[in-house]
């Protein structure tokens, strides 16, 4: 019997809470203020055990030439209603079709949620989100997320899978392409802007989606940098470090997390009570659901911490783990362990409801068709000014690392020798996690950027190598073409699937003959500029590259419009700004590297650098090659510092005033970057930390004032007890364009009673 039309009539009307509300109130008094209680409450007394385990349960779908493709195993589920939310499946045509067989082919009518992974775009791709990190354009970043959200929710998708808000400080990792870098500040603020331009100000537009913040927690610092790996930290790290970027996303409302591969501290995270239960839900607040990552449930198995498959079901739900994606465990032992006793019938009807409501504030049981719309697909799908946003992201997050007796910008009139197997490159150019990006047809190469500026006939283009082969064949053609030309620009870096998910490398050299190449061409047409252009998802040993090149311009995967935002670089039309979010090491040897570390008892001494007995290297340099925040422009910024005061008493403000003058002779933005240190604290403290920073244009010439504030809030720190407070002391502080610049200013924290 079809009861669909009996529950969309109890639910417009609510007749069924007038009974349940008294019985239930306690029970779900941690909801019982949602706006959607009595509709829940109305619709769960309706469901069977079975169907309440069913929304708790998420499958897949695959992708074939003609359009989204469901096994029939996964279409059964569906029609059975033990299938709450399906993955990878998107399209308006298809996500309706896979819609219609829950509205109208199961016994209640409850529609299904689709997730997918859109990470940096969903068919208009953006610089992967390590590169828009670079931009550290708050606003811009949220611009990308509301695209991705517009364009991905025309294409029936109403969950993606990001913001990866992982703290990341070891470049082997290869889903440090996915985060925004290695320092906690810079991160949070990032998540927000993700979390913002995903989520919009109304869920149940059809134009926004929920995202969700992952992966909870401590992924990031695998162990060697090698995925899935152990993650072993103190309490004063996990908080202090690589827990406010979730806690932001808190803050800002997200509507789901998700659960991380690692194990930490011997717990791993997909059945870590502590993480959900006490963090997330008890001390965060949060509301909404939490989402497996793809059977990680499982995984328990391997980890040596679950007996088998049931017992895995038992310890993710019982950690608060609210939906399996693509574990099968709870629709096949959910019930059983419930009889058993092993897990609260209450548990999963929580996780239930806490689903249910996220449906409801996406207005699917108003119109659940309300994202399968194809003609809003077609009109919204690479608009003209989405493309446009991407150019000019792929311009901002491009990060000059060198540029040597100004070989940056081309002048128009020069030919150019283009070298390097991504020159022409439509395919690794939008990265790893592209979505629905389309690698060959949208895609603008460097090659197509530089026809922008450039006639053909002035190009003179060869491969040179491939990524990947030793095979020196393609050198003569790259020499010959180096000759002919007046400058040389060499496009080299990873493949796109050399960054990502299990893409973790122990070598983060140019991989391939890529930096013989370069040797070669020096050697065989000396006293040319070489312009090295960079694709990579990680931070690369670039030791001799620095040496080789005259100019060097990081520009990560960046995305469909890439081509054109590099090239507008190239010839002048945008002054790079970018600064990176991360540190480039001198080697691997130096991993993990980052601006923010500890000093020792015995830290090396500035005017003697290699003196005995101190934390130093035999062999190469403490510093990086590149450090975090660091990023060249075509003119120079000039600042004078200036603050109120030399004490801080709790409840007042420090006022910093920062007078930045463009001085050369190009048009250009600065980021102004704030430091403060903690000289002395209970637990020690790092040698810098970045708070607050801000982005600002001048025209050649001008001035710029800016304004930061200090507060005891800029202070706080988790202490030996984890309470989040500050401790009165003496601090130092500066403003600049880069981490690696000395203090300039100090300032006493009082005590209230002083």
């Amino acid at each position: 019997m079809n009861f669909r039309h009996e529950i969309n009539t109890i639910l417009i009307i609510g007749l069924t809470f007038i009974i349940h509300s008294c019985s239930d109130q306690k029970k779900h008094s941690k909801t019982i203020k949602s706006p959607y209680t009595s509709q829940i409450d109305s619709l769960m007394s309706l469901m069977t055990l079975e169907e309440k385990i069913g929304q708790t349960v998420m499958y897949s779908g695959g992708w074939d030439k003609t359009g989204p493709k469901v096994s029939d195993d996964n279409i059964k589920h569906i029609r059975e209603g033990n299938v709450g939310a399906m993955l990878n499946v998107y399209s308006a045509k298809g996500t309706r079709e896979l819609q219609q067989i829950a509205i109208e082919e199961t016994r209640l009518g409850i529609p299904l949620l689709f997730g997918y992974d859109v990470i940096h775009g969903h068919r208009t791709i953006f610089p992967i989100n390590l590169g828009l990190a670079a931009s550290w354009d708050l606003k811009q970043i949220e611009n990308s997320a509301r695209i991705a959200a517009e364009e991905a929710s025309a294409e029936g998708i109403h969950w993606t899978f990001a913001p990866m808000v992982d703290i990341a400080r070891d470049p082997r990792w290869g889903r440090i392409s996915e985060g925004a870098g290695e320092d906690t500040y810079l991160g949070s603020q990032i998540a927000k802007a993700y979390v913002k331009g995903f989520q919009g100000n109304d869920l149940a537009a059809n134009n926004t989606i929920i995202a969700c913040a992952k992966h909870f927690a401590g992924y990031g610092a695998a162990q060697a940098g090698r995925d899935y790996h152990t993650v072993d930290m103190s309490d004063g790290e996990l908080w202090n470090t690589y827990l406010p970027p979730f806690k932001a996303t808190v803050d800002s409302g997200v509507e789901t997390f998700m659960t991380a591969f690692n194990d930490l501290n011997g717990i791993p995270a997909s059945g870590n009570q502590s993480l959900f239960r006490e963090i997330l839900r008890e001390q965060w607040n949060f509301k909404g659901f939490v989402v497996s990552d793809y059977t990680a449930i499982n995984e328990l198995i391997p980890h040596g911490f679950a007996k088998n498959e049931k017992d895995a079901a038992r310890l993710a739900m019982n950690a608060g783990v609210d939906m399996d994606m693509m574990g099968n465990v709870n629709r096949l032992y959910l019930k059983k362990l419930i009889e058993e006793n092993k897990v609260k019938k209450e548990t999963v009807e929580e996780a239930c409801r806490k689903i249910l409501e996220t449906k409801f504030k996406l207005g699917l049981f108003d119109d659940p068709y309300r994202y399968s719309n194809e003609d809003r697909e077609k009109e919204v799908i690479y608009k003209k000014e989405f493309l446009d946003a991407a150019r000019n992201a792929a311009a901002a997050s491009s990060v000059l690392l060198k540029n040597d007796n100004k070989t940056l910008p081309i002048t128009k009139n020069k030919t150019i020798a283009l070298i390097g197997p991504l020159a022409k490159d439509k395919e690794s150019i939008i990265g790893n996690w592209a979505a629905a990006g389309d690698r060959y047809g949208k895609a603008v190469s460097i090659y197509e950027g530089l026809l922008e500026y450039v006639d053909e006939k002035n190009i003179f283009y060869a491969q040179g190598c491939d990524i990947l082969s030793n095979d020196e064949n393609l050198f003569n053609e790259a020499i010959d073409a180096a000759k002919k030309a007046d400058i040389i620009v060499m496009v080299m870096g990873e493949h796109y699937h050399m960054s990502g998910e299990a893409a973790s490398r122990t070598n983060i050299k140019l991989p391939g003959l890529q930096t013989t190449l370069i040797k070669k061409i020096t050697e065989e047409v000396p006293n040319k500029q070489i312009v090295l252009i960079l694709m990579n998802g990680r931070p690369l040993d670039l030791s001799e590259e620095h040496v080789l090149t005259d100019a060097i311009l990081e520009t990560w995967f960046p995305g469909t419009m890439g081509g054109l935002g590099i090239a507008d670089i190239l010839f002048g039309t945008y002054n790079p700004s970018g600064k990176l979010p991360v540190t480039f090491p001198r080697n691997v040897g130096q991993i993990p590297m980052y601006y923010n570390m500890k000093n020792t008892g015995r830290p090396i001494n500035p005017s003697n650098p290699k003196e005995d007995y101190k934390s130093n290297y035999i062999d190469v340099s403490n510093t990086p090659l590149y450090p975090f925040g660091y990023g060249l422009s075509y003119t120079n910024f000039e600042y004078k510092v200036t603050s109120s005061g030399k004490q801080l008493i709790p409840g007042e403000e420090i006022t910093i005033s920062v007078e930045i003058k463009n001085t050369g002779n190009y048009d250009g933005s600065e980021i102004a970057q704030l430091y403060i240190r903690d000289k002395t604290r209970s637990i020690t403290p790092p040698v810098k930390e970045l708070k607050g920073f801000k982005k600002v244009f001048m025209k050649k010439g001008e001035s710029t004032n800016l304004t930061f504030t200090i507060t005891t809030e800029n202070l706080k720190f988790y202490n030996q007890q984890l309470d989040f407070t500050y401790e009165p002391g003496r601090f130092e502080f500066f403003v600049g364009g880069s981490s690696d610049l000395p203090f300039t200013h100090e300032f006493e924290l009082i005590e209230e009673d002083k």
